[in-house]
């Protein structure tokens, strides 16, 4: 026979943002329980830059979503431990020439009008920020709310500061649901015990589809493979998160296909981080060669410093990708008591703080700091049969 264990909430995942709910929701008051089939952080988390963005994002939902976690994110580095590196670092978006210039003022005077600080550098001024940049690029913007945290550190840190129960290495095998018409969820199953609660939130990264299929509702949740490169460490040579413009057109792109758009930035420890790449194809682990030269080509093209610097390791993860871009936030009105935290694709350790206040509102029926009605997990179509 399982143990049981009566409970307020489960939280399937311990990724960040699942860590995020968890200590939003035990300081409200509740009683949580994460349960995880693998580490804390073993899935997308773990694989992250740590990146907390709001200079990709264009003005709406996901945008309002970014800035309120930026806010959090700093009050949280202010009580959470040192380890989690967290660095207001500043992000610094490069135009090659003057018509992607003008785009990058296009999509920044929207970004201003929702309350992104947006400063137009020139060529000079990019020089200035970033002696080490490559020369030639017409222009760019600063944006100055943009940081970074240690992904990891940040989920076990603030798994650890919920004071929830953890349950690791636990697969959740069912969704346990009431008898009768209602179809309430009232817990989950693993191969070990049974988590009695009358709610469930789904945070389950790229297997959120699959937890969404537990409790008899799809969500079409695709893994999007991304890789990383880690060079040797080395003294600060730059000095933001820096990237091309195009890497914003390759966040709102769908396609399947691979795309790379090198965003460069140094560490705390000293290696610089050499991001990324975005692709479909499923859950395949293999090692893209082309996608590794890809960054190194493009990385090497903004800091040509970079051209003789080894890189000591590659590591690749799964976005949790959604066809609209926009997680799934809040309530499942198609089940009682089952709520979703996914979908966030690379901006799950950016929008974590935030998706855990939302959800948090959720459950304990205070208002919303955010609409949810854009991240409600029903919006999309039912798939056919």
């Amino acid at each position: 026979m399982p143990n049981r264990h009566s409970l307020d909430v489960v939280i399937i995942g311990a990724g960040v943002v699942g860590a995020a709910i968890a200590y939003y929701a035990a300081r409200s008051g509740l009683s949580v329980a994460v349960v995880d089939r693998g580490p804390v952080a073993g899935g997308t988390t773990g694989a992250g830059e740590g990146n907390l963005l709001v200079s990709d994002k264009e003005a709406g939902p996901e945008l309002d979503l970014a800035l309120l976690s930026a806010g959090l994110w700093r009050e949280l580095a202010a009580v959470l431990p040192q380890e989690i590196e967290y660095e207001a670092k500043g992000g610094l978006v490069v135009a090659p020439d003057e018509a992607s210039l003008k785009a990058l003022r296009d999509f920044a005077e929207g970004q201003r009008a929702a309350g992104v600080e947006a400063v137009e550098a020139g060529a000079d001024d990019l020089r200035t920020l970033e002696p080490h940049l490559a020369p030639g690029p017409a222009g760019g913007f600063l944006y100055p709310q943009d940081s970074q945290v240690q992904p990891a550190q940040a989920a076990a840190r603030l798994l650890a500061a919920s004071g929830a129960r953890a349950y690791l290495g636990e697969e959740v095998t069912a969704v346990l649901r009431s008898p009768g018409g209602s179809g309430a969820v009232r817990g989950v199953r693993t191969p070990r015990r049974e988590l009695h609660a009358p709610a469930v939130v789904n945070a389950a990264g790229t297997w959120g589809g699959r937890i969404a299929e537990l409790a008899g509702v799809s969500l079409p949740v695709l893994p999007r493979r991304g890789f990383v490169l880690v060079t040797e460490p080395l003294p600060r040579v730059v000095r933001h998160k820096v990237y091309a413009a195009d890497y914003i057109a390759d966040v709102a792109s769908g396609s399947a296909a691979l795309q790379s758009s090198a965003v460069v930035e140094g560490t705390p420890s000293g290696p610089v981080l050499i991001g990324a790449t975005r692709e479909r194809v499923g859950f395949d682990r293999s090692l893209s060669v082309e996608a590794l030269r890809r960054l190194a080509v493009q990385a090497a093209a903004l800091f040509p410093v970079l051209r003789d610097v080894r890189v000591l390791r590659t590591y690749h993860g799964f976005r949790p990708y959604l066809p609209d871009h926009l997680p799934a936030i809040g309530p499942d009105p198609r089940v009682p008591g089952l709520l979703h935290a996914c979908g966030h694709e690379g901006a799950g350790i950016g929008l974590a703080p935030a998706t855990g206040l939302l959800i948090t509102a959720a459950l304990t029926g205070a208002p919303t700091p955010l609409p949810l009605h854009p991240f409600r997990p029903d919006r999309f179509p039912e798939p056919t049969p």
